[in-house]
């Protein structure tokens, strides 16, 4: 995204945007002449946005740095080259958050990723990545799925589930139209979008580009969506099981560049670094779980033939795995990472991401054995690991993984962790029900964020 050549005297404001660990993009809209005052020093934010989880508590458990926890400020610098002009009089730039010493916050999304991008320049490469968005539409406007506890509400475009089916109403049509248009008016590059396989559900293609442009586009497309929805007055939902039945996900695809050559192709298959990178995506995938798998919901997703991946597994063109890679291309050659929820914070998957492939190229981590039959169902002995299937487990995962502690960094693990002990401490003290296919506290908690 290019600076908007709007001129400063046509604004009526400037949205700031940035996401919390959460991944809801928070902001505050400021007038023409204070955006000027501070966007080279940034805008003060509280350092309570670190602090609370999706129902505005604070989350306890966790000890606090001497930067976080008293309501200091800290800086949300813009980075200027995100600025757009979002509508006719309000512009939009998203930022990153500062300490007052000129340290990025060390558990920032966005800082999170670019750190990681700069130790891949380190080894002279650049990470070309996209996402398939799924997210699920339902004729309600938001204030009647609100009235109706995000509970029964009719699918979007017809209530049978299909995929690649043409036959969706003219309103789910018309929708997706809609938020395309809006995606190319704000400079956001998507290559399709196509039904997907619940009933009112969609897939929204992003096109590859670099992390943080990538992970900056797919959080405002998030916000692109639910507008047109208000617009419409529609409702849409990344919850990672909106409803009892189909989850919904969001893959990425990533390869990697030197001088403009992508080294994940080799004439005879996998080349040796796409190896190092399934090893390193592999080794740390069950702690990366609690990162990518965020919520309770999340993990209602991970069923045997249901499209999740539920095993620790990657394979050559294989859906049913964990990691799918694309070989025999020179300018295709990837891969598919397909754990992530669609509820998860755009930035801190793909921190995710290139954590799990640095160690493996910096480790020559070689993968286990492909798996070249179906991995779903696979038996106990087989020697693949299944992915870790609740909070509790995948959060034990993350605190106990040397090589995500190396590369996401102590503070934000330990903060990770401590987050995620609440939340399912919350789900298990104030309504949840483990029994049910998906719970009303979920759908109150999860439907419209993050």
């Amino acid at each position: 995204m290019s600076e908007t050549s709007t001129a400063t005297s046509t604004r009526k404001a400037v949205r700031l945007e940035a996401t919390n660990h959460e991944g809801s993009l928070l902001g505050k809209n400021v007038s023409p002449a204070k955006f000027e005052a501070g966007k080279d020093s940034g805008f003060a934010f509280a350092d309570i946005l670190f602090a609370i989880d999706l129902s505005n508590e604070i989350v306890l458990g966790d000890a606090f740095p001497d930067w976080r926890g008293n309501l200091y400020d800290i800086a949300m610098v813009p980075d200027l080259s995100t600025l757009v002009e979002w509508k006719p009089g309000l512009d939009s730039v998203i930022g990153d958050y500062w300490l007052k010493d000129g340290s990025p916050v060390p558990i920032c999304p966005r800082n999170l990723v670019k750190r990681l991008v700069a130790r891949l320049a380190e080894h002279g490469y650049t990470a070309t990545v996209a996402v398939e968005i799924e997210a699920t539409l339902f004729e309600e406007s938001v204030q009647e799925a609100r009235g109706k506890g995000y509970r029964d509400l009719t699918p979007l475009g017809g209530s049978t589930g299909a995929t690649y089916h043409l036959a969706r109403s003219s309103d789910w049509v018309d929708y997706m139209e809609a938020v395309v248009a809006r995606l190319d008016q704000v400079g956001i590059p998507w290559e399709a979008w196509t039904d997907e396989a619940a009933p009112g559900q969609t897939e929204l293609n992003l096109a590859p580009t670099d992390p943080v442009r990538l992970a900056d586009g797919w959080a405002r497309t998030r916000q692109v969506m639910r507008e047109v929805g208000h617009a419409l007055g529609h409702t849409v939902s990344f919850m990672a099981k909106p409803t009892a039945g189909f989850g919904q996900g969001a893959h990425i695809n990533i390869s990697l560049q030197r001088d403009g050559v992508n080294e994940y192709f080799a004439e005879d298959g996998p080349s040796e670094l796409m190896r190092h990178s399934v090893g390193g995506l592999l080794a740390t995938m069950a702690g990366a779980t609690s990162v990518v798998m965020p919520q309770i919901t999340s993990y209602r997703r991970l069923v045997d033939l249901t499209g999740p991946p539920t095993t620790v597994s990657w394979g050559v063109n294989n859906k049913t795995a964990a990691v799918r890679a694309i070989t025999g291309h020179p300018k295709y050659s990837r891969l598919e990472y397909r754990l992530p929820g669609s509820d998860v914070n755009p930035y801190l998957a793909l921190a995710a991401v290139l954590a799990g492939v640095l160690a493996g190229v910096e480790g020559r981590i070689e993968p286990p054995a492909e798996v070249t039959d179906m991995a779903w169902c696979l038996p106990e002995d087989c020697g693949v690991e299944r992915i870790p299937d609740t909070m509790s487990k995948a959060g034990a995962a993350l605190a106990a993984d040397p090589l995500l502690r190396a590369y996401l960094g102590d503070e934000f693990v330990d903060f990770w962790v401590a987050s995620r002990r609440w939340e399912w401490m919350e789900f298990h003290t104030k309504g949840g029900d483990p029994n049910a296919s998906l719970s009303e506290w979920e759908s109150t908690r999860y439907f419209e964020l993050p």
